[in-house]
């Protein structure tokens, strides 16, 4: 049975996953900035609407890696062919990194930092 049909449309699928979280994690963004951050300040708003979009391209880069290695093994992989993906993997794994390193401001193999950035001010004391 040949299923290079079936991991063709496979890859076909992850990567409309992948352009489809773009698409939806941005107008999530979009939307929340609007209404669930309408009563934060503007830049703390703008700040988590950049960290929101952020998340919905990291998530769709994610995706579409999958749907490159999916698309290369589908077919009798040349050296030309493993050379592009190689190339596509590097340029996209860079870019997962520095919108890492942009949005939350450390490394991707660093631990998280507990109070790096506080999403909403401190309660006051009674």
């Amino acid at each position: 049975m040949d299923i290079r049909p079936l991991v063709s449309l496979s890859a076909r699928l992850m990567e409309a996953a992948g352009g489809g979280a773009m698409v939806l994690g941005a107008l999530i963004a979009l939307f929340a900035m609007m209404f669930r951050h309408r009563g934060l300040p503007p830049a703390e708003a703008y700040r988590l609407f950049r960290l929101n979009l952020g998340r919905a391209i990291l998530l769709g880069l994610e995706f579409l890696v999958a749907a490159d290695i999916l698309r290369t093994v589908s077919n009798e992989p040349t050296l030309r062919d493993v050379l592009v993906l190689g190339l596509i993997v590097l340029v996209r794994t860079f870019l997962s990194f520095t919108l890492t390193v942009e949005l939350e401001g450390r490394w991707p193999w660093q631990p998280e930092r507990e109070h790096a950035r506080p999403t909403a001010s401190p309660p006051r004391p009674p």
